[in-house]
């Protein structure tokens, strides 16, 4: 089951390197703050291994579309969530320039047919 939400990035957190018995991995965590609800949340997402070159182009204060995946684990009778990002998304800013109609004047109007003409459908 995967997940998408957009925000804010608002902390980029470093890089941790480790290796376990399945070899070497990284992993970023970042944050954002939603603006999807009424009251925005802050969420942490982790980002592992090969997604980790993401951060060379996202910057703090940029908006993202986060694709994301929760799964949770046990440990000690213990259980933990992560929330991880599989995409990463820049949110592309759109000022209305490509919603807005062309402008509009009087010469765009079609003429008024002939009052005295009785057969006024055009087919």
């Amino acid at each position: 089951m995967s997940f998408k939400t957009t925000g804010k990035v608002l902390q980029i957190l470093p890089e941790i390197k480790g290796t376990s018995a399945r070899g070497e991995w990284k992993k970023q965590d970042f944050v954002i703050e939603t603006a999807e609800e009424q009251y925005p949340k802050k969420i942490c997402f982790t980002l592992f291994n090969d997604k980790n070159g993401t951060f060379d182009k996202i910057k703090p204060n940029m908006e993202v579309e986060v694709s994301f995946s929760i799964e949770s684990r046990e440990y000690n009778e213990k259980w933990f969530s992560n929330i991880n990002a599989f995409r990463v998304d820049l949110v592309q800013s759109n000022s209305g320039a490509g919603n807005t109609p062309p402008p509009f004047s009087a010469s765009d109007i079609p003429p008024m047919g002939d009052p005295d003409d009785k057969d006024d459908l055009p087919f």
